[in-house]
């Protein structure tokens, strides 16, 4: 039986293993900024392009762009994030700790007592989330611009150029994968939650009369989403945000929670954001953001649905899905990622079983020769069931064996990661059963 996953637990695999490290480490580290290692920029990559893949490539009807961090400052304005993107902030005034208030216990609240210290609390204020910054040499008004706190603006603000350029008709998409910026109060959690994160962002627009048919339909397709990467069902579900919780733009809003080592939290969001982004850009910018249906020559502002996941938060929910501890053999134990295999930073191991007799010289060919088709990754160091075990602890789904037959036959011994079965195959045949392995990928639950 597995042990019950923590969050230190993670973060240390993460750390010694080479997925994530702390930013600045050297220097103390800069709380609530990560850094992506070896192994870790692989998987957020492979991460991006499965979504990539699932959200352009498999539509006739969805494009992609990727927009500026800084936009002109009126865009911000537009969106409602001048005015409306705060939180409210609360300082001790003994510890100097700082709080969200919404975000504090009910009965430190009321009484106005920090929850770390007891001592007294400030009256709420209005944090803006974004970071400002200043464009050229002279810090004034005129300069001031903001590193977004969404990618989604980029895509609204493009929503007339992507119409014009790409032959696109209603119902379409515009889809995103980019950073995103917010001077969040409270950081914790490992990369939960990060002042600079990367969001995958898909704007549909639509006839305003099929919002509720489109609506279903993406939180359909965004719930096999996560299927079709092996996370675990029990492991998700759905959040329907009430009235005191729906964003100044949405009609309806759901979240796709997923149940982290700290608990429940957002995955990704999908919501309805009606007309409202492209009726401010009119007005804001004096352009006309309509759209003109060829069919009935009807004029309208189109209603969008926006589905909205967290990159660097899906990395958290795959690494934390994966993670598993079980016993083997006579009490022996081992930690286990169950990456699915298009997701994995390395797709096969490579061993020579001993590195005498012309053994590590044919492991390193062979490795080379796969390396056009597979991330690979060859050891030659210590007995071969502790290089099982280390690849197994970095979620490495097929390791493939040279020894002594392998010179007289061709053949080699191919390990399956999670079973941790051994079949004899040839070397020619080790794309082929890859191949075939990655199709049929399912994780027992």
């Amino acid at each position: 039986m597995a042990e019950k996953l923590t969050m230190d637990t993670l973060v240390s695999l993460c750390k010694r293993r080479g997925f994530v490290y702390q930013s600045s480490d050297i220097y103390g580290g800069l709380s609530s900024a990560w850094d992506y290692g070896p192994l870790g920029v692989e998987l957020k990559k492979n991460i991006q392009e499965f979504w990539w893949k699932e959200m352009t490539r498999l539509h006739d009807n969805i494009v992609g762009i990727d927009a500026a961090i800084m936009m002109h400052p009126r865009v911000w304005e537009a969106s409602g994030h001048v005015e409306n993107f705060t939180d409210p902030l609360v300082d001790c005034k003994n510890c100097r700790q700082r709080f969200r208030e919404d975000k504090i216990p009910d009965e430190n609240r009321i009484a106005k007592k920090c929850p770390d210290c007891g001592g007294d609390l400030t009256d709420p204020r209005q944090f803006n989330l974004m970071f400002k910054t200043y464009m050229g040499p002279v810090e004034e008004g005129g300069s001031l611009v903001y590193l977004r706190p969404e990618t989604a603006q980029g895509i609204y603000v493009n929503f007339k150029n992507v119409l014009q350029t790409s032959r696109v008709k209603i119902p379409f998409g515009i889809a995103q994968v980019g950073k995103a910026f917010r001077n969040e109060i409270t950081t914790k959690n490992f990369i939960f939650r990060t002042c600079e994160f990367e969001q995958m962002e898909m704007q549909f627009f639509i006839a305003p009369e099929e919002d509720d048919k489109w609506f279903e339909y993406w939180k359909k397709e965004r719930w096999e989403y996560y299927k079709k990467i092996g996370i675990r069902q029990d492991k998700l579900r759905f959040h329907q945000h009430g009235p005191g919780e729906l964003a100044h733009y949405a009609k309806d809003a759901y979240d796709i929670e997923y149940e982290f080592p700290m608990g429940w939290q957002e995955l990704e969001g999908i919501h309805n954001r009606t007309n409202y982004d492209l009726t401010r850009h009119t007005e804001f910018s004096g352009k006309d953001q309509s759209y003109l249906e060829e069919v009935t020559n009807r004029r309208f502002v189109p209603f969008v649905i926006e589905t909205s996941a967290g990159l660097t938060r899906t990395v958290l929910t795959v690494l934390s899905d994966a993670w598993e501890e079980e016993v083997v053999d006579e009490g022996d134990s081992r930690v286990v990622m169950h990456f699915h295999p298009l997701l994995a930073p390395v797709k096969l191991g490579v061993f020579p079983l001993v590195k005498k007799d012309g053994l590590a010289e044919l492991a390193q060919k062979i490795e080379l020769d796969l390396r056009g088709n597979f991330a690979t990754f060859y050891d030659q160091g210590g007995a071969i069931g502790r290089r099982y075990r280390r690849q197994d602890e970095i979620g490495t789904p097929y390791c493939v064996t040279i020894d002594y037959q392998t010179k007289d036959d061709d053949t080699v011994t191919l390990r399956y990661r999670d079973s941790m079965e051994q079949v004899r195959i040839k070397i020619a045949q080790i794309p082929d059963f890859i191949a075939k392995a990655d199709s049929e990928y399912r994780r027992e639950k």
